[in-house]
């Protein structure tokens, strides 16, 4: 059997056991799919965003210090309009600040304000991460006991001889929904881990690289050209 063949039998089962789980799970799967809609957005936003934000922070470095070593403040702008991103945003609220003679604690703050506005982009809808895995979590439960609940008024009603099945049916529908909330809860929960991992690497990049900056701007001062 070719190997793409074998591939596709395989997958089959796979995708007929999930809808067959799916179906078998009664109501409660709907609100968790809707879960699962929403942080599947959320996740593939967050890996656009933050991809489209990231800068090689030690080649940036370089660059923009060699042209602030040189004393050319107004490339070193142009350079960072070049390549418009939290950490460039930044370096240039600083640079502007430089280049009309503010004093130190000017250009400091300046920095230390473009970099608080650079965090609600940052942070984007990463909390809803947390928050979804937490609500993808509690409808299956809550579908769980709804199922139960449901399954055994049915089987106090039923003749004895089709309890055991219903029984069974009704605890199996329940046991669906527990697990496909957490099919949700779980990736959601890892994704937003990692990103808030990019998150604080990028800020400790700003707080590191606007230092860094400061102390160049501190020490050079008199090659800045006008």
């Amino acid at each position: 059997m070719e190997p793409g063949l074998t591939a596709q039998v395989a997958a089959t089962p796979a995708a007929n056991f999930i809808i067959a789980a799916f179906q078998g799970g009664g109501p409660g799967m709907y609100p968790i799919a809707i879960v699962g809609v929403f942080v599947l957005f959320i996740v593939l936003e967050r890996f656009f965003t933050l991809g489209k934000v990231a800068v090689d922070k030690e080649d940036f470095n370089e660059k923009l210090f060699g042209m602030i070593l040189r004393g050319d403040i107004r490339q070193a702008i142009t350079f960072c309009d070049s390549r418009p991103a939290p950490l460039t945003n930044t370096m240039k609220a600083g640079l502007v600040q430089v280049l009309n003679k503010r004093p130190d604690e000017e250009v400091q703050v300046a920095m230390d304000g473009a970099a608080l506005k650079e965090n609600p982009a940052l942070e984007g809808w990463t909390g809803f991460l947390a928050l979804f895995s937490n609500v993808a979590t509690l409808l299956g439960l809550l579908g769980t006991i709804v199922g139960l609940i449901t399954s055994f008024r049915a089987v106090a009603q039923a003749d004895p001889a089709q309890k055991a099945a219903m029984l069974s049916s009704g605890i199996a529908e329940a046991m669906n929904c527990t697990a496909f909330g957490l099919v949700v809860a779980i990736p959601a929960l890892i994704f937003y881990g990692y990103f808030q991992t990019r998150i604080n690497r990028i800020q400790n990049d700003l707080a590191e690289s606007s230092m860094n900056l400061m102390n160049l701007v501190v020490a050079n001062r008199e090659k800045f050209k006008d």
